[in-house]
């Protein structure tokens, strides 16, 4: 009888990211997160001691790192090789996910939280949308785009990415990313045009 490892703690924060991507947080239990990610339970509170909120917040930064680590690369080549890498990473999601799954960073950032609370995976939420928005302004700026217009820009491709990703899921269609590409890549040349 073949012996089966115990699942490994990233494994688990893979699936939970990619749960969290399809159902939401509020929506989604421990127990459901563990299944997803084919974890027994037992193994899945032996990595998050602190439940579901741990879990998810580990979840997030790890979406987010994952993100952030694909800028990096892509935008070494500039801010238009960035910027398509982006929108090529979360097309091929909702695609590939037949429309079901879409940004955890963004489904933990729509839930209500609880009441005069700030929960740990909603400041992992914000602490990657900067991130995101860093490397990009950064990549715009050394390109020749001024500082407020790099920031500028940096937060428009971050919120238009992720709003289009979200209309994809409920229009059943790549389309509003494909639009959305058009314009910011229109934007960002123009910018670089102009002098810093």
């Amino acid at each position: 009888m073949a012996k089966t490892s115990a699942p490994s703690r990233e494994r688990i924060v893979a699936g939970a990211a990619d749960m969290i991507s399809r159902r939401g947080l509020n929506a989604t239990s421990i127990r459901e997160l563990a299944k997803h990610a084919k974890a027994p339970l037992g193994s899945t509170y032996h990595y998050f001691p602190e439940g579901k909120g741990q879990l998810a917040t580990e979840a997030v930064q790890y979406a987010g790192e994952a993100v952030a680590r694909i800028l990096r690369k892509e935008l070494d080549a500039g801010p238009l090789a960035g910027l398509r890498a982006f929108l090529a990473l979360w097309r091929g999601i909702v695609v590939e996910s037949g429309f079901r799954a879409g940004c955890p960073v963004l489904a933990v950032s729509v839930e209500e939280p609880p009441a005069d609370e700030v929960p740990p995976a909603l400041q992992a939420a914000a602490e990657a949308f900067g991130g995101w928005e860093r490397l990009l302004a950064d990549a715009l700026r050394e390109h020749g785009a001024g500082p407020e217009r790099a920031e500028g820009l940096a937060a428009l491709v971050v919120a238009s990415v992720e709003g289009a990703t979200a209309m994809c899921r409920a229009k059943r269609s790549a389309r509003p990313l494909d639009l959305v590409a058009q314009q910011l890549e229109a934007l960002i040349v123009g910018a670089l045009d102009r002098p810093a």
